[in-house]
């Protein structure tokens, strides 16, 4: 077990480092932070100031390699600069005027609201979850029990119509099914409906006083989201029961007497339950990780609406932590859906 989570642990450094490089490279071909909050009109010296302030006067590897050392635990600074205040810690070794200390990653402040970057995932990433969370609860709840159903009476016109729609959904991409269900049910429909084309988990009252939770806002961006692993659960969920219920042990269990309920639920379900936890930790990465354009075309505050906006303002130290912190919560979860794997099945433990 050790060795698993050695071998897993060096894949996510490898991970995130080739991402921050990759990053960095991209970032060149974007147009300069400085440009955007300057504007066309700005005298050089102003120019100059924001490029000395934000960092951006130095070699790009100089760049990757402080950002680097702001990510990394164990951390070496000048003791009278600027960062060594930011990035906070404790130190562990003075020589002359630099210091080492250990930290936590440090991923810097947005190059526009001059917002530290950890506070703006914080508040992002409530949204994401709730979102992510309400697609994977609405396939899981409708699609599995399609999916059963549609085992147990394979080859009828049930089984035909659910495989023949769940085979659209899986096709159909997921931007846009979230452009024609927020036209559809947020404006065309919206007097019978009463939700709207855009919202956020939260809402400001009239007067501005206060927030309040806007559940509403959340039905339209789920259901756009949660269609295709609806679909991909009614069909792996489908297939895996139709190979189990065909088992010797389900004849068996019938012989005895028992209910078909029971025959279905307490006896072939749980044997076909390994693929579906693969496909559940595997779905809740990439409804976490591929929200983006569900976020943005629903104007709802998470991660990706916050990246893409980042993207558009040349504002590298949003991109950077939103992706990185992406990637993070992506392994941890693959990391999780493996571990159950193993608990799950005996034989990937002995082995």
């Amino acid at each position: 077990m050790r060795a698993f989570l050695a071998g897993k642990l060096k894949f996510l450094l490898a991970v995130l480092l080739g991402l921050i490089v990759f990053i960095f490279f991209m970032f060149m071909a974007l147009p300069s932070p400085e440009q955007i909050l300057t504007g066309q009109r700005s005298d050089k010296a102003t120019t100059d100031a924001i490029v000395k302030d934000l960092g951006l006067d130095k070699p790009k590897w100089q760049q990757l390699v402080f950002y680097l050392n702001d990510l990394s635990p164990l951390s070496v600074y000048e003791t009278q600069s600027p960062r060594a205040k930011q990035v906070g810690g404790y130190r562990i070794l003075t020589v002359n005027n630099h210091f080492m200390a250990i930290k936590a990653p440090y991923l810097r402040s947005s190059f526009q609201s001059k917002k530290p970057v950890s506070d703006i995932i914080g508040d992002a990433f409530a949204g994401t979850l709730v979102l992510a969370l309400s697609a994977l609860l609405l396939a899981l709840l409708v699609g599995i029990p399609l999916g059963v159903m549609a085992a147990v009476k394979r080859g009828s016109a049930f089984d035909n119509i659910i495989v023949a729609i769940s085979a659209a959904g899986i096709s159909l991409p997921a931007f846009f099914s979230a452009m024609l269900i927020a036209w559809l049910f947020g404006f065309v429909w919206h007097q019978y409906t009463g939700l709207e084309m855009t919202g956020s988990l939260w809402e400001v009252d009239a007067l501005g006083e206060g927030k309040h939770l806007a559940w509403k806002n959340l039905i339209l961006p789920s259901v756009a989201l949660g269609l295709r692993p609806l679909a991909v659960f009614v069909q792996l969920t489908r297939n895996t029961m139709v190979d189990v219920l065909y088992m010797d042990y389900i004849r068996t269990a019938r012989a005895k007497g028992l209910s078909e309920r029971k025959v279905i639920w307490v006896h072939a379900f749980p044997n076909a339950v390994n693929p579906l936890v693969t496909s559940i930790g595997g779905w809740l990465s990439s409804l976490l990780a591929g929200s983006f354009f569900t976020e943005y075309i629903f104007n709802w505050k998470g991660l990706g609406k916050v990246a893409i906006d980042a993207l558009q303002n040349s504002d590298l130290p949003v991109i950077m932590g939103t992706v990185l912190f992406t990637a993070v919560i992506f392994f941890f979860v693959n990391l999780f859906t493996e571990m159950c794997y193993l608990w799950l099945d005996p034989r990937l433990r002995n082995g």
